[in-house]
């Protein structure tokens, strides 16, 4: 049986390549969803959470737009040969990634696949975007 790795991840987190941009870990797929879902920023109740926290899968999933993107990349993940690794990168990757990463990972189970799932930031604070220039996590 295929087993599918998911990855989280916050772009603000990554080291940088040469040109300065923000290297991603290595996928058959990289979905960026800072433009795609809106920051969770107006949701104060649950920042202090992760996107392991069912309360803020639920705030994800009823976001606009992701019920769709989370339906099309269970379809994709599970394409008889289908991809290998999909990584799911947020701004800090505490939330919206973590939980999308989670609820697709419960869906690609749900349709006969093994899945792995790694998150590579979601333990660290969460990155408050001072400036546009600035953008090292805050404490």
């Amino acid at each position: 049986m295929r087993t599918i790795r998911l990855i989280s991840f916050g772009y603000l987190q990554l080291p940088t390549g040469p040109d300065g941009s923000p290297v991603p870990p290595a996928a058959d797929r990289i979905e960026d969803v800072r433009d795609r879902l809106r920051d969770l920023a107006a949701a104060r109740d649950i920042l202090d959470l992760d996107g392991l926290d069912p309360r803020v899968q639920d705030v994800v999933l009823n976001t606009p737009g992701a019920c769709e993107l989370l339906a099309n990349l269970a379809d994709y993940a599970t394409l008889p040969a289908g991809p290998r690794r999909i990584a799911i990168g947020c701004a800090g990757g505490k939330h919206r990634a973590a939980s999308l990463t989670e609820l697709l990972a419960r869906e690609v189970r749900a349709r006969g696949l093994q899945v792995d799932v790694e998150h590579l930031h979601v333990h660290l604070p969460r990155v408050l975007k001072t400036t546009d220039t600035d953008t090292r996590p805050r404490r």
